[in-house]
C-alpha cells in the first residue's frame, strides 16, 4: 500500500453548475431489466468504465465523477437489481449482487473496465475484482462497506435489530410511508455528507424524486432490506474459515486499486479503508477530512484526480506518473460540497485511522 496520487488540478476539466443527469436507458440481460446512465467520452482513447452505486443509492450517484472522467472513460453507471430504475432479484446477497455486475460486464463486450464502487457496490466491485480478474483493469473503493463490527461506528446500527422482527417489511413500509420525500432526502443526505447544508438544490430535487420514485415500487423496501441482510450476513462469515471471506476476496486482487475514505464517514468505520488497501497488493490510499460517506458526490475533483493519476500509471503511454502527494491539505472550497475545503490527511500510509463513536441519528437508507 502507498499513498494516492494526484494530477495537477488543471488537468481535470472545472465543474461549471450542476451537472444534469446522464442519460440512461433500460437493458434486458438473463430475463431481467437493468438500467443504465452513460456519460459520453470526450475522447476516442477514452476506455470502458463501471461505476456501482451503494445500499438505497442509484446510478446519479456517479454524474460528477463520471464529468470529470468522461476525457479518459467510457462510463456506465448502472442500478443494482431492485434499486433506481431497475427491476427488483430473486437473492440480494453480496455474491448475487457481484454475479449480476459480472453478467453486465460480459453482456456488455467491454471488459476489461475500470470499475468503481462507493459502501455496498464496493463490497460488490471487491468481489467482482477478487474473483474474475480477467475483467476489471483498475478498482477504484469509496468507503467500501467491507465487514466492521463495532455497531457504534455506523448509523446503520440501529436498523440492526429489525432484520430478526417477522415480516418486518411490511413495518418498514408502514414506518417509510410516514416519512415524505423531502424529510427522507434530507435524512440521507445528513447521513452520508459532512455538510449536507450546501449541496445544490438541484442534486436535493433529484434525491427527492428518486425516493419518490421508491415509494411507488412495491418491491424497494424488501429489496433494501434483504440487501442489508445479505451484507450484514457477509460481514459475519467474513470472521469464518473459508474461501469466501469478504477479506480473503480482497487479498486476491491484482489490479491496480485507489481506495479512498471520508474522515466524517458515519455509516462504515473509516478503519475500514486502511484494513482494505493493506490487503491489495497494488494499492493507493487517499483519506480525506471534511468529507463523509460519499466521497465521489462530495469532492468529486479531489476524487477524479486520484483516479486519473492511477490510470495514468496504468497507461500503455507511461506519461510521468509523479504527481503530487497526496499528504498535505489540497483544494479549494470549489473542489467539493463542504462548508470547510476537504483536506488530504497527513498521515503515513498504513497509518491506524481512527474515529469516535458515531452519534445516534435519523433513518438513513443508505450504506
Amino acid at each position: 500500500m502507498k499513498r494516492a496520487r494526484l494530477v495537477p488540478a488543471s488537468d481535470r476539466p472545472p465543474l461549471e453548475g450542476v451537472v444534469p443527469a446522464w442519460p440512461g436507458e433500460h437493458v434486458w440481460v438473463d430475463g431481467s431489466a437493468t438500467y443504465v446512465r452513460r456519460t459520453p467520452p470526450t475522447s476516442v482513447d477514452a476506455e470502458p468504465a463501471l461505476y456501482v452505486h451503494g445500499l438505497g443509492g442509484s446510478s446519479l450517484n456517479w454524474t460528477d465523477l463520471a464529468y470529470l472522467l468522461r476525457d479518459r472513460l467510457d462510463g456506465e453507471a448502472v442500478d443494482l437489481p431492485g434499486f433506481g430504475l431497475s427491476d427488483p432479484a430473486r437473492s440480494y446477497a453480496i455474491p448475487a449482487m457481484a454475479d449480476r455486475i459480472i453478467r453486465w460486464i460480459e453482456h456488455s463486450g467491454r471488459g476489461p473496465v475500470h470499475l468503481f464502487g462507493n459502501s455496498l457496490g464496493g463490497a460488490i466491485t471487491v468481489r467482482v475484482a477478487g474473483t474474475r480478474p480477467d475483467l476489471v483493469r483498475t478498482l477504484t473503493l469509496v468507503s467500501p462497506a467491507m465487514p466492521f463490527m463495532d455497531p457504534r461506528r455506523s448509523m446503520q446500527a440501529r436498523l440492526l435489530p429489525l432484520l430478526l422482527v417477522p415480516r418486518v417489511e411490511r413495518l418498514a413500509a408502514r414506518r417509510l410511508a410516514a416519512i415524505s420525500p423531502e424529510v427522507l432526502a434530507q435524512q440521507v443526505m445528513s447521513a452520508c455528507f459532512a455538510d449536507p447544508t450546501v449541496v445544490p438544490e438541484q442534486r436535493v430535487l433529484e434525491a427527492v424524486a428518486e425516493i419518490s420514485r421508491r415509494y411507488e415500487a412495491p418491491w424497494f423496501v424488501d429489496a433494501y432490506l434483504r440487501t442489508l441482510r445479505g451484507l450484514v450476513g457477509s460481514f459475519l462469515r467474513s470472521y469464518l474459515p473459508g474461501p469466501n471471506s469478504m477479506w480473503r476476496v480482497a487479498e486476491r486482487i491484482t489490479a491496480p486499486t485507489l481506495v479512498i475514505t471520508g474522515r466524517q464517514d458515519k455509516l462504515v468505520d473509516v478503519r475500514v479503508a486502511p484494513a482494505v488497501a493493506k490487503l491489495i497488493a497494488d494499492s493507493r490510499l487517499l483519506v480525506l477530512d471534511n468529507v463523509g460517506h460519499v466521497a465521489q458526490m462530495e469532492c468529486p475533483l479531489l476524487v477524479a484526480r486520484a483516479a486519473a493519476h492511477m490510470l495514468d500509471e496504468v497507461s500503455p503511454k507511461a506519461p510521468d506518473t509523479s504527481g503530487e502527494l497526496a499528504s498535505r491539505p489540497v483544494g479549494t472550497y470549489g473542489d467539493a460540497c463542504g462548508a470547510e475545503p476537504p483536506k488530504v490527511v497527513n498521515e503515513a500510509a498504513g497509518a491506524a485511522v481512527t474515529g469516535g463513536p458515531v452519534e445516534p441519528g435519523a433513518f438513513a437508507p443508505t450504506l
